[in-house]
């Protein structure tokens, strides 16, 4: 399950871990803001209560979409 967000100047994506019938306990909610220069995806421990975030430039963004689709190996987007 997730949320969508528009705020002022992001729009805020929260991705929701649900527990399916036989499936792994929950993890945390992933909290995926972005602007119009970069991604920042934040994560709360439930154990010690800090946030982790990870910061993505739009490049590094459009870099790990193509990955997902890619096999094993090294590359490089050309921007047309």
């Amino acid at each position: 399950m997730f949320t969508i967000e528009h705020d002022f100047d992001a729009t805020v994506i929260t991705l929701i871990d649900e527990v399916r019938q036989g499936r792994r306990p929950l993890l945390e909610d992933v909290v995926i803001t972005a602007f119009d220069d970069r991604v920042t995806l934040s994560q709360t421990d439930a154990d010690t209560d800090a946030t982790s975030t990870i910061t993505l430039s739009i490049e590094q963004l459009d870099e790990l979409r193509a990955a997902l689709n890619l096999p094993e190996g090294n590359y490089r987007l050309i921007q047309r």
